[in-house]
């Protein structure tokens, strides 16, 4: 028997790794809405970890063959997972981890920005020397980032007007975190979970504007105008393809830059050790060209992370719970790819409501984190519960480590 229910539509089939979980019925509503689509290839894949989300369901991975759905992509472009694994056992932390997660929140700026200037809260003051050398010199498509994003503009000129430049190296707000955590031999891991901040959402919000206004000139009907696409072979999408590859490259430089900082905040804390190299970074949120059931189509994983055979991942549970590093097992009916965390289980605004304060003392207790108003909502009661959603996931990756976290660090 197959690990994986088949949901027929009117369209392409849904096929979901849901079994032992819920998905509630907008999200379900959603995901129909997308097989709808005329230029969906062989299916759609429903990750366990699957949710309502703004344009397209969180935990869907979305096979286009000829166009792209800028609002599946969504606005936090590239958002993703980093982790490295040190040498530093338990012993050699303190009993209290407060001084610990004060100075990573000092080295690293977090929580809502207001255009990226500076004294904004969470935004740099003076750049620091390794984000204005990324900025000026990571390559993508044969250009540096500022250079990337200058002919970006020179297009675009909406995607303008935020200094961008002092979001790289920034954690910001929501689900955004960093953790550092023990895994089943007692050693420590520095992990984050962040994406490509203002730039991204500007240039996501662009062009799934200009899509909307593509599909009235079109005079293009669709179940939902949030599914607006790109047609390839456009100007308009050759742009976005460009754009969304050059912010996918500013997430995947950012994430570098902020482990790079916790690093060396771990070393002048806890003394010096050695790293075993980045476990992986990689993104939950982006769209890439790949090879699928014998054609070239566009896969947009939107919460979903790639697991081919052999592919290092990160699947993280909530403030309270385990997470995992796993290795893909190739599976081609999940067009390769697998959960990117538990997935919230309500809103925010309902988290808001049922939990108090008691209840998430309670629910991370052993955490060094924030234990206020501020992040009821990202409580764990607010998300599934990690060993169902990898449970019903146990054909697309197989786990390599488990981490428990120790320090939780959110904006």
């Amino acid at each position: 028997m197959s690990s994986y229910e088949i949901i027929e539509t009117e369209g392409a089939p849904i096929k979901a790794w849901t079994r032992g979980v819920p998905v509630e019925d907008l999200a379900w509503e959603q995901i129909r809405n997308v097989a709808r689509l005329p230029f969906i290839h062989e299916h759609v894949a429903v990750m366990p970890d699957a949710h309502w989300g703004l344009g397209a369901t969180v935990g869907s991975v979305i096979p286009c063959k000829g166009a792209i759905i800028p609002a599946a992509v969504g606005v936090d472009i590239g958002c993703g997972m980093i982790a490295v694994r040190t040498s530093l056992g338990s012993e050699r932390l303190p009993d209290s981890l407060a001084d610990v997660r004060a100075a990573i929140e000092a080295a690293v700026p977090h929580g809502r920005t207001h255009h990226g200037g500076k004294g904004d809260r969470g935004a740099w003051g003076d750049v620091p020397a390794a984000v204005a050398e990324a900025w000026a010199t990571r390559a993508h498509a044969g250009k540096t980032l500022k250079q990337g994003l200058d002919r970006i503009v020179e297009k675009h000129p909406k995607i303008a007007g935020a200094n961008h430049v002092t979001h790289l190296g920034t954690l910001g707000s929501g689900n955004h975190f960093i953790e550092l955590c023990l895994d089943e031999e007692d050693r420590l891991w520095a992990m984050l979970h962040s994406g490509s901040r203002g730039v991204g959402n500007r240039i996501g919000s662009h062009f799934i504007a200009l899509a909307k206004r593509e599909m009235e000139r079109l005079f293009v009907h669709l179940p939902d105008k949030d599914l607006a696409y790109l047609a390839e072979g456009s100007e308009l999408f050759d742009d976005y393809v460009r754009a969304v590859g050059w912010a996918q490259a500013f997430a995947f430089a950012n994430r570098e830059i902020m482990m790079q900082r916790v690093i060396a905040v771990l070393r002048e804390r806890l003394g010096d050790f050695e790293t075993d190299g980045t476990a992986v970074n990689c993104h939950h949120n982006y769209v890439a060209r790949e090879t699928h059931f014998g054609a070239e189509v566009w896969i947009t994983r939107k919460g979903a992370v790639r697991a081919g055979k052999g592919d290092l991942g990160i699947i993280p549970g909530s403030m309270g719970a385990r997470s995992f590093i796993v290795r893909g097992k190739g599976e081609a009916q999940s067009f390769c790819s697998c959960a990117h965390g538990a997935g919230r289980a309500m809103s925010r605004r309902e988290a808001k409501r049922r939990f108090t304060l008691d209840d998430h003392a309670h629910a991370t207790e052993g955490v060094e984190c924030r234990k206020d108003a501020g992040v009821i909502d990202e409580t764990p009661g607010a998300y599934k519960e990690i060993d169902a959603v990898m449970a019903a996931q146990d054909d697309l990756v197989e786990v390599v480590h488990t981490l428990k976290q120790v320090v939780c660090v959110k904006g």
